[in-house]
């Protein structure tokens, strides 16, 4: 991948096993009332490299911005509390080389994260330490260089390895989004592809908006992306390679070619294919384009997703009179309903952990964005609204992202569609900030994997 940081040295330093280092227990069934409160001091500079970066980048002090950057990702996660900087006692590059605990801790900081940055050789080297206040330890260190306009993702990715280390999770922070970009009325919408990092910065449009585009998804495993693309009034599923910009055609179909998703080791497409009324599932292997027909039904099955091993199916079907979840094996046998609550559901999609399957529900009248069990139990109702769906999962499996409409007026004004995360909570939803309206979200694996 283009611009890919070179890791330079990477440093884990463990005192304990690390569950039992884990500062924060994530429980999923309620909020977290107590976020960890954590001291994100300013990466330290000198003032050589601070006027050598600001030729570069135009930015004064990189160090305060890569720290803002982690800061906040903490704080949108909603499991820590980063602590106001005019509190901190201790000044960054001091702090880095060796903190005074008590005076970390007299702000009531449980954990400290110090950093550097450096200008060397035209790259930009940056160095960051996590610390456990209480415990008066180091806990984490890790230095790598890399171009300076990737100054953005290096925040992610300190975020990440803090999140993992005082989680015990993976995290989420250095990934991107793709998304249907939405301007004009409702009766005149024009869409068109765009990508953005999670925090919606760097955001990019990919297609010119003179075709309609939907259903956006990202592989598992590269940086490609399939989609749905309306030419010459017939849709047509498409591949795109994001860093190349290189776009094919998957195949023409006779019907109409609905939510394609890829498999996930990446060399399959799920999709569902309507002919003559009715909607079946088929698959495509993307090497030799063999399509092979996974249900044959006469009612309307669709919205395929596969299980993160790959051995299961989770769709949507009428077959029982009205819209609800079914799952089967891969081979298209062993299908089995699990969604049995009030109302219609649509739109199933499995977690990378392979423990839940999100899901869009319609009941009286109202939208709601929910998760159950793989065998249909369990389901709990995250967020309702007058119009939202289309969930899509971090790649920890710990938020979702989504869209929501709201209401427009007789004249097609008033109209908007804008991204919205959740965790599995429930509790820490959040707009997510777009250029434009925005619908159809799909959320990337990690970079830096």
């Amino acid at each position: 991948m283009k611009n890919k940081i070179n890791l330079l040295f990477l440093i884990f330093l463990i005192f304990y096993p690390f569950k039992l280092l884990a500062l924060i227990e994530v429980d999923i069934t309620r909020g977290n009332l107590n976020p960890l409160p954590v001291a994100v001091s300013s990466l330290s500079s000198t003032e050589d490299d601070k006027k050598a970066l600001k030729k570069v980048l135009d930015i004064n002090d990189l160090g305060l911005e890569i720290s803002k950057i982690v800061e906040n990702n903490l704080k949108k996660s909603g499991l820590f509390n980063p602590l106001n900087k005019e509190a901190f006692l201790q000044k960054p590059d001091i702090a880095h080389l060796k903190p005074r605990f008590e005076d970390w801790a007299l702000i009531k900081a449980q954990a400290l994260i110090t950093g550097k940055v450096n200008f060397q050789d035209e790259k930009l080297r940056v160095e960051f330490r996590l610390w456990d206040v209480l415990a008066g330890k180091e806990m984490l260190a890790l230095a790598f260089t890399t171009v300076p306009k990737n100054w953005r993702r290096v925040g992610h990715i300190i975020t990440d390895k803090v999140y993992e280390r005082l989680t015990g999770e993976k995290g989420y922070f250095d990934t991107r989004i793709i998304y249907v970009s939405e301007k004009g009325p409702k009766t005149q919408r024009v869409k068109r592809l765009a990508i953005m990092d999670q925090d919606g910065f760097n955001t990019k449009y990919l297609t010119l908006g003179n075709e309609l585009v939907l259903t956006p998804r990202f592989s598992p495993t590269n940086q490609m992306v399939t989609y749905l693309s309306y030419f010459k009034n017939l849709p047509r599923v498409y591949l795109l390679d994001i860093e190349t910009g290189i776009q094919e055609v998957v195949g023409d179909f006779a019907g109409m070619t609905f939510a394609p998703r890829f498999s996930p080791n990446g060399k399959k497409i799920i999709m569902s294919f309507a002919m003559d009324g009715n909607s079946d599932i088929y698959t495509m292997d993307l090497e030799n384009r063999i399509v092979e027909r996974i249900t044959n039904h006469p009612s309307i099955d669709t919205s395929p997703s596969y299980s993160p091993d790959g051995k299961y199916i989770a769709f949507n079907s009428d077959r029982s009179g009205y819209q609800q979840i079914y799952v089967m094996k891969s081979d298209g046998t062993k299908v089995k309903r699990i969604s049995f609550g009030k109302g219609l559901y649509g739109t199933p999609v499995w977690s990378p952990r392979g423990d839940l399957i999100a899901f869009t529900k319609l009941h009286k009248g109202k939208f709601y964005i929910g998760v159950m069990r793989t065998d249909g139990k369990g389901e709990r109702l995250l967020t309702e609204n007058f119009y939202q769906e289309a969930p899509s999962w971090s790649p920890n499996g710990r938020v979702l992202i989504f869209y929501r409409e709201t209401k427009t007026d007789s004249k097609g004004e008033g109209f908007s569609a804008k991204l919205w995360s959740i965790d599995l909570t429930g509790y820490n939803e959040r707009l997510v900030d777009t250029e434009t309206d925005a619908s159809d979200p799909s959320w990337s694996s990690l970079l830096s994997n």
